[in-house]
């Protein structure tokens, strides 16, 4: 099989999945407890790559609000909650991803997730989309003491879907997933329409993608080159 050996790990907010009206949702319960405006749509797309402590550093920044660390804790708390409560209703795959996704496994990828989302979030999520199945490894950014973009994630992924290193690939839409996977020396290509506030080809990836119909040939070529 074409891919056999080779490990695919890919981001899941942004990559996988379009997750951003329900981390809106979930955002705005916790400015509006706290007696803040909403954030629009538009500014939680940019807001999210980080991880949901830097979602709500950044959010509240926005609005001129600086919590110290135990304020922090306590306003991610409920952020996470409010997310977990509620973490599928507009949330979906982007198209033709599982076509994409099983095509790839035919062609004898193994896949994993490594994701700045926490990781019980993002099996939740992936379970209620009915995509958990596809991937042998899910790593959160709390399952590795340095998350993306530290390379280490990135090989945490790797080695926790049993795959070697200088046989795999990233697919990501941020600088994030981009630098962990150049640190980490692998190829890495974009989704275009994720979430980065950098205009996808100008985020220095060997390739982006537009449509995921296009990924498993994109992805061919460029192991081959």
């Amino acid at each position: 099989m074409i891919l056999s050996g080779y490990t695919i790990a890919f981001d899941l907010d942004g990559t996988l999945v379009e997750t951003v009206g329900d981390l809106h949702t979930a955002l705005n319960v916790v400015l509006h407890t706290e007696g803040l405006p909403h954030a629009s749509l538009e500014d939680v797309r940019s807001f999210v790559g980080n991880g949901a402590r830097d979602l709500i550093t950044r959010a509240f920044a926005a609005q001129a609000c600086h919590p110290d660390e135990a304020e922090l804790d306590r306003l991610t708390t409920a952020y996470v909650a409010s997310n977990a409560a509620d973490i599928a209703t507009h949330a979906h795959a982007f198209p033709g991803l599982e076509d994409a996704l099983e095509k790839l496994k035919a062609m004898g990828a193994t896949l994993c997730v490594c994701t700045n989302k926490r990781t019980d979030l993002s099996i939740l999520l992936l379970e209620a989309l009915g995509l958990s199945h596809h991937f042998v490894a899910i790593v959160g950014g709390d399952a590795t003491l340095n998350c993306k973009p530290h390379p280490d994630h990135y090989l945490a992924a790797i080695h926790a879907a049993h795959g070697d290193p200088a046989r795999s690939i990233m697919v990501g839409d941020s600088h994030n997933d981009v630098a962990s996977a150049r640190g980490a020396s692998a190829p890495v290509v974009v989704y275009a329409f994720g979430y980065t506030d950098t205009a996808p080809e100008l985020l220095g990836a060997d390739a982006v993608f537009t449509q995921f119909t296009d990924l498993p040939d994109l992805l061919v070529r460029l192991l081959k080159a």
